[in-house]
């Protein structure tokens, strides 16, 4: 005893200093009422917690293990005596869950899936996703995002070599029916022929291809951007109405709808359309999809055989509200919008094979004069259409031209957009043995005088016609569909196991409409890549075409290969790629908010300090600040200067202040030896230090959020995109620029040229892409600079230099992270003495917590300064996608930069220099070179 005590007294903080400092502590006096009532508060709570059960087990699993038996899971009498009531108060507790049998039963697994996708609706391949898919919940879908197996270069080969499959289903559908002259009239305020296409280009008002635009709203070009969509006119028939589908990105959906109410004024719905249920056989209502009543008893057949009540077959995805407004019209034009999503499927086959997939996959209808059953509507159209001479003939030329797709070598030989309607038989019945992998047969159409003909002309516009445009049609074909247990039975009874089931007449036929993909088309490299066709199809029928395309080998991929596909196409992606519509602006605030969470997620030891790095705006790219600095530097300067000279006063270095009025020259550290100086070396062209005096950034120092009113635009002017284009190519000579010039058609860079471009638009975006020179793997958010003099004059000189690497930055907001937290520790101790006294906790004052409530050590925590001159290098734009392209064998990558930024760099760099660009990650100090191109 002695012993430990004597070990007891010498240690730090033993007896001895331990009596000494609870009798500083202990206050002299104590009001007895009040210590009382305190104790008494906490007596409560200590009570309450021991009689509230802390863990989630139960009873009989709290006893010692050798009291503890098995019977006592399901017996309550083998507990002690002590316990049984307890026991018995959890077991009232416990949901009655039914049995694993009886919940996998078919009628109550479809009532069950219908509940689930309440909130988010499923596709129809849904089942076949979930098993195989990492699911997303996004834009009111549950979707596929990735699969779950290694499958990153595999799908990429299947882009390349042989086919990828995606379901498109999600894209929504809107349905504009009305005079051809009046749809047009009003279709002609909401896009621009400045853009591209518009409504009225005479090959897609025929029918016979697809258009792609972007629209905006009515009258408002350039500016109110809506989003992206593709368009599909139905072929002339000999009527005054027109039908037109314009498919867009559910994420663009609502805001397209309600600009197109407004233009065509359809404010008052048509009459809601309450379907009837549909009656089913015995057979097939043993096996039905949904009761609406579930939990009762089966009402038991009578005497005749006969159900007493019909009951209700909900067809397809089984997801839309009765109720609720699906179509609305024109009181004045008659012009009608009716919204189709989810009322036609479509999949996506991109790669040059997917055209060998189909021809393998579909056979074209046979004809068919007489009805299989009088008393069944199955193949009721079919049999009508079938006895008109000229339909049949138009089927026939069809096939034939449906047929002709075997031998062609890609999808990319096709002309862009072309549309073939075609209608084709029940797909399971052609299902083979085994996965096979589908290969086109050149021999049999080698020197085929019509397959040269369709790379030439395309499709016939007769051919471009389909029954899919009637939606009674599709209705029929949707509610006549064999289901798979009686297809499986009758395989069941053919006398050669294995062999080829033929339905004859009972083969249900299903209007198609086939529409090529003409994949990468801008630029000079890889011209058709990730070309492939696009198939639309009646709901209800999803599955029946999704396993016959997975039989021939294709490869499935979800919302992280179509990113990959846009991005080695060099396009912008639905909504990521479009700041300047509000589908782009709600998703960019998404993704800052999960990086800023992820951000906050780690330990603040192992977070990257961008204050440091000097980056400003890690998590999303502040387009407006941008534009607006760069609007105010042409202002500030009025002529074109070298671009690489920051202003000194809007430096933040280690060892100055933010706003430092002078200046210091010193000496940038090498990239060979590693080590980064504590300042930025400034200097301009001549390398003379610049003096001027630059206004102060107050008006533009906000932090750009990104409303949805944006103050900036994206250039989308297919005639201005083409003569960036020109500016940015690089030369090696002056002869051979000029004759570039002269090959394009375009102008020479001069003031009198690009000044008016300026004029026109002074904060504006521009689409670039980017590939690295040398090694390098851009990220998301990585800064796009404008290289200094010094910097290219090193690059010519030695071919093997990465870039030059940004200085740090000294952490301005640290000491102020510093005091937040030593105030918090005064607090806690404060509140700590305080309870001791008995006295109520202080409650923290709202102002302080309120002014450090965005204090994050690592990040700007106040209003941004100016973004084009805060690192040593100007900053001209921002990386959206950027990673290792597999395509390219190097690292591109993807984003906008300023249009005065790019004037700016563009007319004072050398002729053999032209387009050369810095690109650094947001978590690192090295800057890479990079090649800018513009592909229109």
């Amino acid at each position: 005893k002695g012993q430990n005590r004597g070990e007891r007294g010498r240690g730090r903080g033993g007896w001895q200093g331990g009596r000494q400092s609870v009798s500083e502590e202990m206050p002299k006096y104590i009001t007895v009422s009040t210590f009382a009532q305190a104790r008494a508060a906490e007596i409560n709570a200590m009570l309450k917690a021991v009689a509230q059960k802390s863990s989630n087990s139960l009873v009989f699993q709290t006893l010692p293990r050798h009291m503890r038996r098995r019977a006592m899971s399901h017996n309550i009498k083998r507990l002690p005596r002590r316990l049984q009531e307890i026991a018995r108060k959890e077991k009232k507790e416990q949901s009655k869950t039914k049995c694993r049998k009886a919940r996998r039963r078919h009628i109550n697994l479809v009532a069950e899936f219908n509940r689930r996708q309440r909130k988010n609706i499923w596709l129809e391949t849904h089942i076949w996703h979930a098993k195989r898919f990492h699911m997303v919940k996004k834009w009111g879908y549950c979707l596929g995002d990735s699969p779950t197996e290694k499958s990153y270069r595999a799908c990429y080969r299947a882009m390349t070599k042989h086919c990828l499959l995606q379901d498109l289903s999600y894209y929504c559908c809107l349905e504009l029916t009305g005079r051809e002259n009046e749809l047009l009239k009003q279709l002609a305020r909401i896009c621009s022929i400045d853009t591209g296409l518009t409504f009225e280009e005479s090959c897609c008002l025929s029918g016979r291809f697809e258009g792609s635009l972007n629209l905006y709203r009515a009258d408002r070009y350039p500016e109110d951007m809506l989003g992206p969509v593709t368009f599909i006119w139905k072929p002339r028939d000999g009527s005054e109405n027109r039908q037109l589908w314009i498919w867009m990105h559910p994420a663009l959906k609502q805001s397209i709808l309600k600009e197109l109410k407004a233009i065509f004024q359809c404010s008052e719905p048509e009459e809601i359309y309450i379907p009837e249920p549909i009656t089913t056989s015995v057979q097939e209502e043993k096996q039905m999809d949904v009761v609406l009543s579930l939990g009762k008893k089966r009402k038991k057949e009578d005497k005749e055989g006969e159900k007493a009540v019909p009951v209700k077959k909900i067809i397809g995805d089984g997801t839309r509200d009765p109720f609720q407004s699906y179509t609305w019209i024109s009181q004045t034009t008659g012009i009608v919008i009716s919204d189709r999503t989810m009322e036609i499927l479509r999949y996506r086959l991109i790669g040059p094979l997917s055209h060998s997939v189909l021809t393998e996959t579909l056979k074209a209808a046979s004809l068919q004069t007489e009805m299989a059953d009088s008393e069944t509507k199955l193949n009721n159209w079919w049999v009508e259409n079938c006895k008109d001479s000229e339909k049949v003939s138009l089927h026939q030329r069809q096939s034939a031209t449906f047929e002709l797709l075997e031998g062609i070598s890609s999808p990319s030989e096709m002309p862009p957009g072309t549309i073939l309607g075609l209608t084709v038989g029940d797909p399971r019945v052609n299902l083979p043995k085994k996965k096979t992998k589908a290969m086109p047969d050149f021999e049999k159409y080698q020197d085929n005088d019509k397959v040269r003909q369709l790379y030439l002309e395309g499709v016939p516009v007769d051919c471009a016609h389909s029954f899919i445009w009637d939606q009674d049609i599709c209705k029929n074909v949707t509610e006549n569909k064999i289901s798979e247990q009686d297809l499986n039975h009758m395989r069941a009874q053919l006398l050669v196991p294995g062999s080829h089931l033929d339905l004859g007449p009972c083969e249900s036929k299903i209007p198609i409409l086939l529409v090529q993909q003409p994949g990468k088309m801008a630029g000079e490299d890889r011209p058709g890549w990730g070309s492939g066709w696009d198939v639309y199809l009646p709901k209800g029928w999803g599955m029946a075409f999704w396993i016959p395309f997975i039989y021939r080998g294709v490869r499935v991929g979800g919302l992280q290969e179509a990113l990959k596909h846009s991005e080695y196409q060099r396009t912008p992606h639905t909504p990521n790629d479009f700041p300047d519509c509000q589908a782009g602006v709600q998703f960019a605030k998404e993704l800052e908010t999960s990086l800023l969470e992820k951000f906050k997620r780690r330990p603040p030891a192992k977070r990257a300090n961008y204050v440091k790095l000097g980056t400003l705006s890690p998590f999303i790219c502040p387009w407006g600040q941008l534009t607006k600095n760069w609007e105010r530097r042409m202002k500030a300067s009025g002529e074109f200067v070298h671009p690489s000279s920051p202003h000194p006063e809007h430096c933040a270095t280690e060892g100055h202040s933010f706003c430092d009025s002078k200046a210091e020259v010193v000496k940038e550290a090498s990239p060979e030896t590693g080590e980064v100086e504590d300042t930025m070396e400034i200097t301009n062209s001549e390398g003379v230090l610049r003096t001027e005096d630059v206004t102060a950034t107050q008006d533009f120092g906000e932090r750009d959020k990104t409303t949805t009113t944006n103050d900036f635009i994206v250039l989308r002017s297919e005639k201005l995109l083409m003569q960036l284009s020109a500016w940015c190519y690089p030369t090696a000579g002056k002869d051979r620029r000029v004759r570039l010039i002269s090959r394009l058609g375009q102008k020479e860079m001069t003031e009198d040229v690009f000044l008016p471009i300026l004029m026109s638009y002074p904060r504006a975006l521009v689409w670039v892409n980017l590939s690295l020179l040398r090694k390098g793997n851009p990220e998301l958010h990585a800064m796009i600079c404008i290289p200094t003099e010094d910097d290219l004059l090193h690059l010519s000189r030695d071919k093997l230099f990465c870039g030059p690497q940004e200085p740090k930055h000294r952490d301005i907001f640290k000491h102020k992270v510093q005091k937040l937290k030593e105030e918090k520790k005064k607090k806690k101790k404060k509140n700590n003495t305080k309870a001791l006294e008995s006295d109520p906790p202080s409650v923290p004052d709202k102002e302080t917590t309120e002014e450090h409530e965005d204090l994050i050590l690592g990040l700007w925590s106040d209003a941004l300064p100016d973004v084009t001159s805060h690192c040593s290098r100007t900053l001209l734009g921002y990386v959206t996608r950027g990673d290792f392209s597999l395509a390219a064998g190097c690292g591109e990558a993807l984003g906008f930069v300023s249009l005065t930024g790019l004037l700016y760099m563009l007319h004072n760099q050398p002729a053999d220099k032209k387009g050369l660009v810095l690109l650094r990650t947001p978590a690192s100090l090295q800057y890479r070179f990079a090649r800018l191109n513009i592909e229109v």
